[in-house]
């Protein structure tokens, strides 16, 4: 809901900050005092066409900035927004809308302090507000949210995700078939290009861990001179040099018997005589593998350069398919995969047609029970609406919500029918209208203008309360053409609104004004040599004297009437308010 609207050097507003509640708000003031202004400020707001001329003059630039508090109903929809375009704000309940137009004509649009495209801007205006007058910021008049509206007002959400989810699956199978069914030219020449690589890696005989061990074999060939260099070193220092001196083996089997021989006479270093047994026997059985490592080194040059042709065999194959001989195994797996799958695409392609064609059963049977629902509610709907217009002496006006189907050959099955379908189902639904005797039935963006097509969509927002999610409801001229009696029974039916909405409501009718749960006065002053445009939030006594003003007289007598605007207003509310007890 719209908690703060700021306003700077738009048209004659100087600078106008309104503070407003979650109610219904009524707006009131002489004709030209600025009342319609703040309402194209507003829809400025929102993303309607920017203008050079809106800037007042002698300033750079306007600025309107409009903080939004997003209910909890509304919240999922807002940040799936806010996040796809990254304009989340610091709180997910708050959105903070800017608009700014400079003298040159250029303008920019930011959410939550961030720059953005005015379509994304718009998308999310949308959501938070519905102004009447401007057709493009009114979300009753778009076709595509009709069903959308319907769905809501019946409570047929889970049943449309049922069909949504079925449509989904159908999509997937048909994805799979359609790719089964590519150019033949290009399926031989893929069904070749996988035929070669799993046979180039097959051919390979892969097997994991290969590399590293070649990479050990090939050192060891590389460095096989000095290997064996060290090692025949390493085994003198064990055993001796050929006989002439005792190496570390001999010296360790005599420390042993040493050890022995002092334990027998000092049981004290059994222990020790073990250690030393032990190092002994060790020290024998490292000079043996020394020996064999030795002896089993040696240099092959074919060895060599057949290690160094397999390393090159698995970095090309690595190239081509992967950075590891796991990665290549992985390919060619895949590759094997597809080419099966190809190989027996028509059996395939069968299982997928058996499995489509159950599923436009399915989404057929979900799909038909959706749109019997939906033919029950839109007989209730368009009750609800003629009862509402009757009310709002529209007692001739029609309304039907129209629901159509289409056939199509690849359609789902719906009784002897196959029928286009969506995500949404079968049905394609619109609200027509005709607002007089002799006219016929038309999409109700084309049935009237000015206060006769507030009243409709007064009557609208009315029955679908509810279902309708905009928290912010603007009207402008919905008292064109009626008169005080009926005033009083919009008013009620605005305030009535306000029970799901925040309602905005400019008008000149003081009995529409009387049921106001707060009253702005806007006025215009000359200020210098500049006429300014203000706005007052009235107390009691100032909704006496400004409703008696718009009784045309500040007489005892128009002061009473409007003081009994009042009063009947307010024991109305209250009566309605006890009855919802």
């Amino acid at each position: 809901m719209l908690q703060e609207l700021r306003i700077k050097d738009f048209a004659i507003i100087d600078e106008l900050a309104l503070s407003l509640a979650p109610d219904f708000l009524v707006m009131t003031g002489e004709t030209g005092a600025g009342k319609s202004i703040i309402v194209d400020a507003v829809n400025l707001l929102l993303g309607a066409r920017s203008d050079a001329t809106f800037v007042r003059g002698g300033a750079e630039r306007t600025v309107i900035e409009g903080v939004f508090s997003v209910l909890p109903s509304l919240q999922p929809d807002m940040a799936a927004l806010l996040e796809s375009q990254g304009l989340e704000g610091d709180s997910p309940d708050e959105v903070i809308l800017t608009r700014e137009v400079r003298t040159n004509g250029r303008s920019q649009a930011r959410v939550n302090g961030v720059a953005c495209n005015l379509a994304v801007y718009r998308d999310v205006g949308e959501l938070l507000v519905d102004i009447h007058g401007q057709s493009e910021h009114l979300s009753l008049l778009k076709p595509a949210r009709h069903l959308y509206l319907l769905d809501r007002y019946a409570g047929l959400d889970e049943e449309r995700s049922a069909v949504a989810e079925r449509v989904r699956q159908v999509n997937q199978v048909r994805g799979s078939i359609n790719e089964l069914l590519v150019d033949e030219a290009a399926l031989a020449r893929r069904v070749d290009m996988l035929q070669y690589q799993v046979q180039e890696i097959e051919s390979a005989k892969l097997h994991p861990g290969e590399e590293d061990e070649l990479q050990q074999e090939r050192n060891r060939q590389v460095n096989a001179e000095k290997i064996a260099e060290l090692a025949t070193e390493t085994l003198y220092t064990l055993t001796g040099d050929m006989g002439e001196s005792s190496g570390a083996e001999d010296l360790l089997a005599q420390a042993s018997l040493l050890l022995a021989k002092l334990a027998r006479l000092d049981p004290a270093l059994e222990n020790s005589a073990q250690i030393a047994e032990t190092i002994s026997a060790q020290a024998g059985e490292l000079a043996a593998e020394v020996r064999n490592y030795r002896d089993d080194v040696e240099y092959d040059p074919r060895r060599l350069d057949q290690i160094e042709e397999r390393i090159e065999v698995l970095s090309r194959l690595k190239r081509k398919y992967g950075g590891s001989i796991e990665a290549v195994l992985d390919h060619a797996a895949q590759a094997q995969a597809e080419l099966d799958a190809i190989t027996h695409s028509e059996e395939r392609l069968a299982e997928l047609r058996t499995q489509e064609d159950h599923l436009l059963r399915e989404v057929g049977d979900l799909a038909g029970r959706l749109s019997h629902n939906r033919q029950q509610a839109a007989a209730h709907l368009t009750e609800s609406i003629v009862s509402e217009l009757g009310d709002l002496r529209m007692e001739n006006a029609r309304f039907e919500a129209r629901i159509e189907q289409q056939d199509a050959a690849d359609g789902c099955y719906v009784d002897e029918r196959r029928l286009a379908f969506s995500s949404t189902g079968i049905d394609r639904v619109e609200f027509y209208m005709a607002a007089n005797v002799g006219e016929p039935l038309r999409p109700i963006a084309k049935v009237a203008s000015g206060g006769e097509t507030a009243r409709i969509m007064l009557a609208l927002k009315s029955v679908l309360a509810h279902a309708d999610p905009v928290p912010t409801l603007i009207f402008d001229e919905i008292d064109q053409g009626i008169g005080g009696r009926i005033g009083a029974v919009v008013g009620q039916k605005l305030w009535q609104l306000s029970g799901n909405h925040q309602v905005l409501v400019v008008t000149h009718l003081a009995q529409l004004a009387g049921f106001g749960d707060a009253h702005y006065k806007v006025s215009k002053r000359v200020q210098g040599s500049r006429t300014i445009t203000g706005v007052e939030h009235l107390d009691d006594q100032g909704r006496v004297d400004e409703l008696a003003e718009m009784l045309g007289a500040e007489t005892t007598s128009a002061r009473q009437s409007a003081y009994d605007i009042l009063m009947l207003a307010r024991r109305t509310k209250e009566g309605r308010r006890l009855e919802t007890v």
